[in-house]
This record gives structure tokens, sequence and C-alpha cells, in this order.
């Protein structure tokens, strides 16, 4: 069956979704290549197919699936016999929590600094859409968010700290090979790497420096194949 991923495109190529890299990584991870179809926040009826309007969605044959947890469970039922991206019920229950953590902690930790940096690479049309809605959901507008990047990034370091002790125990979040748990975390490093001007992780978290280094290499260099902040095409 054909593979169709509909995926959050922002301008120049630049691809910063960190729900979409879940998703991107999940398929990879199954050795699935699908063909991908990058959309931006305006063209929103382009996945009204899949009955509502936020990517990533799958399209499997006549399977449509949208969300990067549901995509992900689907992916783990559909094709058994491809590598397991949980390994077993209790591995995808732990994926569940840290799922979890990552969107009401790490992500949440990053978005005042994240989101002023996306709204900055959007193009005009995108960037009304997306200002309008990101500082009806916090209550802040950009400006101000950016006044305070420093507070959020003291924050962040903070939120870092299992990371950084974990990844000191095994090269892997998941241990000594990927899977979904560090999907679900490296999503998030790599919407900074789509925006953010400045390198968030300290020059001293050699860890979690030198596993983002791995991320960045899996499969065949997949997520360096979109531009980071300041290139283009």
């Amino acid at each position: 069956m054909s593979l169709t991923l509909y995926e959050r495109l922002a301008a120049h190529d630049h691809r910063p979704s960190p729900f979409c890299w879940r998703t991107r990584f999940a398929l990879a991870h199954k050795g699935l290549t699908p063909e991908v179809v990058a959309i931006r926040f305006t063209e929103a009826d382009r996945v009204a197919f899949s009955g509502q309007a936020m990517v990533p969605v799958l399209v499997d044959g006549d399977r449509v699936v949208s969300d990067s947890w549901s995509i992900a469970c689907y992916l783990e039922d559909a094709y058994p016999q491809q590598p397991s991206l949980f390994g077993g019920e209790g591995g995808k229950a732990l994926a569940r929590t840290l799922n979890h953590w990552v969107d009401a902690t790490l992500q949440t930790s990053l978005a005042g600094i994240l989101a002023p940096a996306l709204y900055d690479i959007l193009e005009p049309a995108d960037q009304a859409y997306y200002r309008k809605t990101r500082e009806a959901r916090w209550g802040r507008t950009f400006e101000s968010m950016r006044d305070e990047r420093e507070t959020y990034l003291a924050a962040a370091h903070t939120v870092f700290e299992p990371l950084r002790l974990r990844l000191a125990e095994a090269p892997y979040i998941c241990g000594d090979a990927p899977a979904y748990g560090d999907y679900l975390i490296f999503g998030v490093f790599q919407w900074a790497r789509c925006t953010d001007p400045q390198d968030m992780i300290p020059a001293e978290d050699d860890a979690l420096r030198t596993w983002r280094d791995r991320m960045l290499d899996l499969y065949d260099g997949l997520a360096r194949s979109v531009p980071a902040f300041g290139s283009a095409g």
C-alpha cells in the first residue's frame, strides 16, 4: 500500500513540528518511506479529509490516521513484523507516560523561546494566524516572551536534568538502541534546531549533545535532511 504523510512546513523547507518529527522517526524505525506532503498553517483545508485540521496525518492505503501518538500505535499494530517502537505493552505504557511529560513539561518549558522564534521564520500569511492562535493560548505576546528568554532558558535547563541523568547511563533514552521515547524527546530539539538562532544545550552538556548528534545521524541523516536555522533551500 502507498503511504502519504502530511506534515508542517514553515518557510524555506523548514519542517519545525515536533509532532511531525515523532512520526517521521516512527516511520523510519519501521523501515517505511512515505510520500511527504508539507502544508503551511493556513492550509488546513488540505487535511480536512481526516476530519480535523492538524498534522501529522498519515494515509496508509484507505486508512487515515491523525495525531502522532495514534499514528505510532497504528504503525506498531499494522506492521508487527517490523522493529517494535515500544518493546511490548509495558514499554508502550512507559512511552505514553513520557509522551505526556514531553507535552506538558519539556515542550511547554521551551514554548516561550521557540514559539516566537518560529513566528519569525513563517510566511506573512502564516504569521498572522500563528500570532493570533499562540498568543491566545499562552496569554502573552511574542514580544514579552522574547524579553524573558533567559528566564525560560534557566527553567528549561532544570527540565533537562532527567535527560542528562539517563544519557549518562545509556547512549539513548530507551537504552542501547533508539525507540519511540527518543523520538518524542528529539522532536522538541529538532523544533529548536529549525527555528532558534542560539543553541540552547550548554557546551558542557556532553551527554545531551552527543545524543542529539546521534539522533541527527539516524536513518541516513533523516533529521539533517531539512535546513537548520539560518539556512535555506
